[in-house]
């Protein structure tokens, strides 16, 4: 059964990286026509209408799209003063204590994120600009991004407390604890390991 949640882990990180590259380059779009507005407005005094409003959007979907990113690869910003101090199985007990109160934070925030969606959905709401986007459509990629990072946080908390209850404390600590200096570094190798290869597929 571990093999199968090990699987599915290492799926979902494939995906939450595809995302985030997508969130980024979207990013970079977004970027590209704000620049492109404001040098127009400067030298020939033509505008286009609606940039800022839809970088928002943009920020707004490739943030959430990045959170199962984070969640996957340890990336949130914890304190670890004193836990590193504490023994293995009691970080390890932290570890899902942790992500169990995430969980029905996220649980609360999903719903409101759904129901915010719903609601513009069948109330047909626009936005007060001169686009007049429909906010169901920003909504729904902000939302999507959102449910994505609950059913992700739901098997990581499911992932890590089996690894708990087998007193598997390295595979707690791989899943849903705080980096080491070492797993950074080969987090690191391994993002230029794969450019590399990457690379030389194209020179081929």
């Amino acid at each position: 059964m571990m093999e199968k949640f090990a699987q599915v882990h290492s799926a979902l990180k494939l995906a939450s990286r595809w995302l985030v590259w997508l969130g980024g380059g979207s990013l970079m779009i977004a970027a590209i026509i704000v620049t492109v507005d404001v040098l127009c407005r400067k030298f020939i005094g033509v505008t286009m209408s609606g940039s800022d409003e839809i970088s928002g959007y943009v920020f707004a979907a490739s943030t959430t799209l990045a959170y199962s990113y984070c969640l996957l690869h340890r990336s949130n910003v914890r304190i670890d003063a004193l836990y590193n101090l504490l023994p293995r199985p009691a970080t390890a007990t932290l570890d899902v204590i942790g992500l169990s109160l995430l969980l029905y934070y996220m649980w609360i925030m999903t719903n409101a994120a759904v129901a915010a969606f719903l609601e513009s959905w069948t109330e047909g709401s626009v936005s007060i600009t001169t686009l007049q986007t429909p906010q169901w459509i920003p909504q729904f990629f902000w939302m999507a991004g959102i449910v994505l990072f609950f059913c992700t946080l739901v098997f990581v908390t499911l992932y890590s407390l089996i690894a708990l209850v087998q007193r598997n404390w390295d595979l707690v600590a791989k899943i849903a604890g705080i980096p080491s200096i070492a797993d950074v570094i080969e987090e690191e190798t391994h993002v230029e390991d794969v450019m590399e290869e990457a690379a030389a597929g194209r020179e081929v």
